[in-house]
């Protein structure tokens, strides 16, 4: 167990039987009154955020999370993922992985989370490279100040991409935002 007041950015913790993890944490001492804590918290379960008030004594579960770097192998009932020191597979649930699942390439190495030696998740990159394989061709003309076409990426995931990006181009993808940042290379 842990206080409120021990606490910090990017620390986990059960709080009512979920596992959340401190996205933003502020300790406030009020002119008048007692000081509290005010975090806000991601749910590693559902994806969804909350802000909470805490006193700072107040006791909260702690949570230790282990990241593992694994090799994402195939999808099959899940997502396979493979240790490539012990060749030891973890499979993650489609639930646990729907939003990252839009960035999952095979044999592409990826940091695992583990909770009690159980995989509930994984981090992605902040951005990765996809290789575009459906756009429209551009038009003679377009240049980087112009509008933005669909293209959809070799995961599957579609994006809004400049009008001069082609099949084949290489492009670097946010994977918090799902947005286009900028061309790696030209097609082949």
């Amino acid at each position: 167990m842990i206080t409120a007041n021990g606490l910090r950015q990017g620390k986990a913790f059960e709080y009512e039987g979920q596992l959340w993890i401190v996205t933003s944490f502020e300790h406030i001492k009020p002119g008048k009154g007692s000081p509290f804590v005010r975090i806000k918290m991601r749910s590693l379960k559902q994806k969804k955020t909350m802000e909470k008030t805490l006193r700072p004594d107040e006791k909260i579960k702690d949570a230790y999370l282990e990241t593992r770097k694994m090799q994402y192998l195939y999808k099959d009932n899940g997502y396979i993922f493979m240790d490539q020191k012990t060749f030891e597979q973890a499979t993650i649930s489609e639930e646990d992985c729907k939003e990252e699942s839009e960035f999952l390439l095979e044999n592409t190495e990826i940091e695992v989370i583990f909770y009690e030696d159980n995989p509930i998740g994984i981090q992605l990159p902040t951005s990765m490279n996809l290789k575009v394989t459906q756009t429209d061709p551009g038009l003679r003309g377009d240049t980087a100040q112009g509008g933005s076409k669909p293209a959809t990426l070799e995961t599957g995931l579609v994006i809004q991409v400049p009008l001069f990006i082609d099949e084949g181009n290489i492009l670097k993808v946010d994977t918090r935002t799902k947005e286009y940042m900028e061309r790696v290379s030209m097609k082949k």
